[in-house]
């Protein structure tokens, strides 16, 4: 603004600068109102937070006494479970830190009345510099105490009775500084619900022992079971100590219930704590157990209504916070707490035999132990899983076996058809040979015939030379029928049986039918047969067959050689197995060939039709044998084959 000034006329320039200093002054003020009114936020903010700080710290100071002052003793049933849940709600209710000291009214434990003076004054002196905020009465006989020394015992100290019945307050010396949370036991409830779910009960054994308050809940209990009379017998324990209520409890007769009350002082006057009483009852009795009260609730009693420890601790707590804020005591009114949602222990149930059907509408059970399937649901779904995908895998393999089957079936019977064409096919080879073979001994015949007709004439009369030429007919005969039968075998289509076969016999049928060829190419047979072999079980037909095949082979491949000797050995292995081989002097075959030979469709023959070699393979081994080829040591082949000997056959 400075460097335009110069260039203006002097009026100009005095009004801009007036502007100026006009706009200066506006954001001069504009600054100073903004400043001032963060001040004022941030002072409120302050002053808020410390009065917050102060309160808080005002209420942190203000730290409340609280006295629980119980019966009979802190581990006393049931009023031990109310004492610890009270405490609990009361430090997670209260806003203030407490200090909660517990105290114990021992003399409940008898009817002298006498000595409770000196717990007043010792109460009285303790007390007497550092004031209470609240007293918590817990159970009947420490309200009793209290309300009989209410005028001399912190008389304007706010008390609130609890885990009490309402029968034994005495309304009537209630004062202002007193708070009631009493609950209402319903002794008739209790006692038609064993008839409930247990109809056949004739007999109730009542648990009591002999402290003031059992005595008056006895009478209690027998008065409100006056309209059941008709229907059950009721006994007390009052009389016995615990060991002999152990021992009668052990024997009860059937169609019997135990009402469990209160086991504070037995009758030997041993005093009993805690639960273990109730335990070692369970642990014997031969009756269900039945009470009214929750904390006796959890593995001992079947249940039933009962009355909730959960819901007197907490309206018990929530009246003592009321109290130490600042509300007066006589004017918090509470109704009774009476039982609640019906309870049942899915153990007991088991054990005693009830049913859920004998329970009343809307019954609770706990306890209940999951079914196999709730218990390894996962499990359960993992193994279905399994055995689905097991399932899909064993049909897949059922079908896949049915195929493999079906197709052995078409193979065997295809193997079959080939072996029938390699018999025929070797016939046509072998035919010149069986009629030369047939043809011998039928020219014997006839020959030895004509000389039988001419010892016969009459002026020739020859008795024995005609006899023995008849006889060499009839030898000859049975030689060519036992040929033909030896050939039709060969030829034969089909299987027979596996019997015990020599493997000899087996090799001389077969030479037998090939001699002629064997002569007709020049070939000289050398035999080593072991006499002494084991028989094998197979089919002789099927065994001929590879035999067969085994020498025609061996001819063939000397057909272009000049030495030509067909070798054929039997022995009888170590591990007692029966060992044919079968060599020859021909050709041999190629290392690369030996390989292959078996194979089907594979041959070394100009016009084989390679399936020979892998039916005497197929053969062979369907009759749990073995069959190999080899070099000569000289030239040629050798082709062994082993089958297993019969045990006891030769």
């Amino acid at each position: 603004m400075c460097l335009w000034t110069g260039a203006l006329s002097p009026s100009v320039s005095f009004a801009l600068s007036e502007a100026s200093r006009g706009v200066r002054n506006v954001l001069q003020t504009m600054t100073v109102r903004m400043l001032t009114r963060s001040a004022c936020v941030a002072a409120a903010i302050a002053g808020w937070l410390l009065t917050s700080l102060a309160g808080s710290v005002a209420v942190a100071a203000e730290s409340k006494r609280v006295m629980v002052l119980h019966s009979f003793g802190r581990d006393f049933k049931p009023w031990n479970e109310y004492a610890r849940t009270i405490r609990t709600q009361l430090e997670r209710q209260s806003p203030w830190p407490l200090d909660i000291v517990d105290h114990s009214l021992v003399t409940a434990r008898s009817s002298d009345g006498d000595s409770e003076q000196a717990f007043v004054e010792y109460l009285r002196a303790l007390y007497a510099k550092a004031p209470l905020d609240l007293i918590v009465s817990i159970g009947a006989p420490a309200a009793a105490f209290v309300q009989a020394h209410r005028h001399n015992l912190f008389a304007d100290t706010p008390m609130v009775f609890t885990a009490v019945d309402e029968r034994r307050v005495q309304f009537t010396k209630l004062t202002v500084n007193d708070a009631v949370v009493a609950v209402r036991i319903d002794y008739l409830a209790a006692l038609e619900n064993i008839l409930r779910v247990l109809p056949d009960t004739r007999s109730v054994v009542g648990v009591v022992g002999t402290s003031p308050i059992e005595k008056f809940w006895q009478e209690e209990i027998a008065r409100s079971a006056q309209p059941l009379a008709d229907r059950v017998a009721f006994s007390w324990t009052d009389k016995l100590s615990f060991e002999e209520i152990l021992t009668q409890a052990a024997t009860l007769p059937p169609h019997t219930a135990i009402f469990w009350e209160l086991m504070l002082v037995d009758a030997a006057g041993v005093v009993h704590e805690g639960s273990a009483a109730l335990a070692r009852l369970n642990a014997v009795t031969s009756a269900p157990i039945f009470s009214y009260d929750e904390s006796f609730f959890g593995g001992e009693i079947v249940g039933g209504p009962l009355l909730s420890v959960l819901e007197g601790s907490q309206k018990a707590a929530a009246v003592a916070v009321r109290i130490l804020g600042g509300e007066k005591a006589g004017d918090i009114k509470e109704p009774p707490i009476g039982f609640g949602t019906p309870k049942f222990d899915w153990r007991q149930m088991q054990r005693w035999g009830i049913s859920e059907a004998a329970l009343p509408p809307g019954s609770q059970i706990y306890f209940r132990e999951p079914t196999t399937g709730e218990k390894h649901r996962l499990e359960i779904l993992v193994v279905c899983a399994a055995l689905l995908i097991q399932a899909g895998l064993i049909f897949w393999l059922i079908y896949e076996h049915r195929q493999r089957s079906l197709a052995e079936v078409s193979s065997h019977n295809a193997l079959g058809e080939l072996a029938n064409l390699n018999r025929l096919a070797t016939a046509g080879e072998l035919s010149a040979s069986i009629a030369h073979e047939v043809n011998q001994p039928l020219t014997g015949m006839v020959l030895k015939a004509n000389a039988a007709l001419h010892w016969l004439k009459p002026e020739k009369l020859d008795v024995e030379n005609a006899r023995a030429a008849l006889t060499d007919i009839v030898e000859a005969g049975h030689h060519a029928a036992d040929l033909i039968v030896s050939i039709r075998a060969i030829f034969r289509r089909g299987s027979n049986a596996k019997v015990a076969v020599n493997i000899n016999d087996l090799v001389s049928t077969v030479l037998a039918v090939v001699r002629m060829d064997l002569q007709s190419r020049g070939v000289r047979v050398e035999t080593q047969l072991d006499g002494a072999l084991p028989a094998v079980v197979g089919d002789p037909v099927q065994l001929q067959q590879v035999i067969l095949n085994l020498v025609v082979n061996a001819m063939d491949a000397m057909r272009i050689v000049q030495h030509r000797v067909l070798s054929i050995r039997s022995s009888q292995t170590v591990s007692g197995m029966v060992h044919l081989s079968i060599e020859d002097s021909g050709v041999g075959i190629s290392e690369a060939d030996r390989g292959r030979v078996f194979e089907r469709l594979f041959t070394t023959k100009a016009g084989g039709m390679g399936m020979g070699l892998s039916i005497c393979r197929s053969i062979v081994e369907s009759h749990g044998g073995g069959i190999w080829v080899s070099s000569a040591p000289s030239r040629g082949t050798i082709f062994q084959l082993e089958l297993p000997g019969a045990a006891g056959v030769s």
